[in-house]
């Protein structure tokens, strides 16, 4: 009965914001940052749960000691795996904002082309330190 009540709540936590996300009708502004915040923590609770309740069900059954399943791998790859997909969503809205502000200066005076290269690159740098990390998380 209580698994009935917990799956019942993780499917509440993803289809009611992705529902209100499409029921508004709205593709810019704070609304639609928000919906699209709450859907993907929801998503990521709905999977750290299901994770966390497979490894800790495996070790219970004690078929995950022979698998090498545990707790700590599940987490291993929710680690690597944010950290390399926020550090590309942040680089994306750095080298957006950095290229639009090259282009607008490149329009004014074209000498300056080799510096502002420099900012979009600096901003790219940001998702290649989230996989770099990632690779580092996965191989330790």
């Amino acid at each position: 009965m209580l698994m009935k009540i917990l799956f019942a709540l993780i499917a509440l936590t993803v289809i009611v914001p992705v529902a209100l996300y499409y029921k508004s009708g709205k593709t810019k502004g704070k609304e639609c940052l928000l919906m699209n915040a709450i859907s993907f923590f929801s998503i990521l609770g709905v999977g750290v749960i299901c994770t966390l309740g497979a490894g800790v069900s495996a070790l219970a059954a004690g078929t995950g000691a022979e698998a090498g399943l545990t707790v700590g791998e599940g987490l291993k790859f929710i680690g690597a795996a944010l950290s390399t997909g926020l550090s590309g969503v942040g680089g994306g809205i750095a080298v957006a904002s950095a290229a639009s502000a090259a282009i607008g200066a490149m329009s004014e005076n074209e000498k300056i082309m080799g510096k502002t290269l420099i900012f979009v690159a600096l901003a790219e740098g940001i998702a290649l330190y989230g996989l770099v990390i990632s690779i580092l998380i996965l191989n330790s």
